[in-house]
């Protein structure tokens, strides 16, 4: 049974220049969030909120409102974010109800204004290709680069890691994760902090998950892409960056376990290191899970 959403339509602000968290607190209950990107702040609201934006920039002469955009929040989604099954998977925003299937894991994802419902052919063959790696071997440990709404890190605390690590750049994220993670009773299994992939590669785990850009892909192989045992679950890629990683993982001796194909636009991997069959002794320590 579907229930009312959270918001019906979005109106987004884009600034020129950081606007800090302490100055979003005076755009009121209409404010769902700022999206920092580069030099650039998405302002979301639920209501229109030119005035108040445009109030509070007058405090700040280094920033600058460049252009303003409504979307409906399915637009904004691409879709309903629920409920969806994927993979074994049932994946139900908070504001609707849904039975999972005998043999279900149902996961309450709320993405807000941030990607990563399901919707996405990348989040959908990531889940599918987790649920496949984990009947062939499990993992205890898991390591989720640009984690986002942090649906793929609950995803992994249910399919049995004890511990997981999921972290993003953007803060807007790392709220959003921190929100699903709690929705799911998952603080004790799941951390989320905010930082930079390539800081973090190198961080012990079973299995690493990056669905993020192709760029930052490629720099995450070359810093870190030959060392350990780790398997892999790489996503986000399109034709030409799919061969390229391919080509690096194939000279780290990687082995490429199975593919997840979109319409031959979007493609997901699934690698590991040939001798890849032995659990690690011990979970890495990661600090208070929260």
């Amino acid at each position: 049974m579907e229930g009312k959403g959270p918001y019906r339509n979005l109106y987004i602000y884009l600034v020129q220049g950081p606007v800090d968290e302490e100055e979003t607190a005076a755009f009121g209950e209409a404010f769902l969030g700022n999206w920092v990107e580069d030099d650039y702040s998405f302002l979301f609201f639920s209501a229109p909120s030119r005035e108040q934006v445009l109030t509070q920039l007058k405090a700040r002469s280094d920033l600058t409102l460049l252009d303003e955009y409504q979307f409906t929040y399915e637009q904004w989604q691409g879709g309903s974010p629920g409920p969806l099954r994927v993979g074994g998977f049932l994946i139900t925003p908070p504001w609707m109800e849904a039975r999972a299937d005998a043999g279900q894991i149902k996961m309450v994802i709320d993405p807000g204004v941030v990607f990563g419902s399901g919707l996405h052919p990348t989040t959908r063959d990531c889940l599918k290709a987790m649920a496949w790696t984990v009947k062939e071997k499990s993992f205890r440990s898991v390591l989720d680069l640009g984690t986002g709404t942090g649906i793929l890190a609950v995803a992994a605390a249910f399919l049995g890691a004890g511990k997981t690590l999921a972290l993003d750049i953007n803060p807007l994220c790392v709220k959003t994760a921190r929100r699903n993670v709690e929705q799911n009773d998952l603080q004790e299994r799941v951390r989320v902090i905010q930082g930079r992939a390539e800081d973090f590669v190198e961080t012990p785990a079973d299995l690493v998950i990056a669905n993020i850009h192709h760029e930052v892909i490629e720099r995450l192989l070359k810093k870190a892409g030959c060392q350990g045992r780790a398997r892999l679950i790489i996503s986000g890629l399109m034709r030409s960056g799919w061969r390229e990683v391919k080509n690096m993982l194939q000279r780290c001796h990687f082995e490429i376990r199975r593919e997840w194909i979109h319409e031959m636009t979007w493609f997901t991997l699934l690698a590991a290191k040939p001798d890849e069959g032995r659990q690690h002794d011990a979970m890495p320590t990661w600090g208070k899970m929260r």
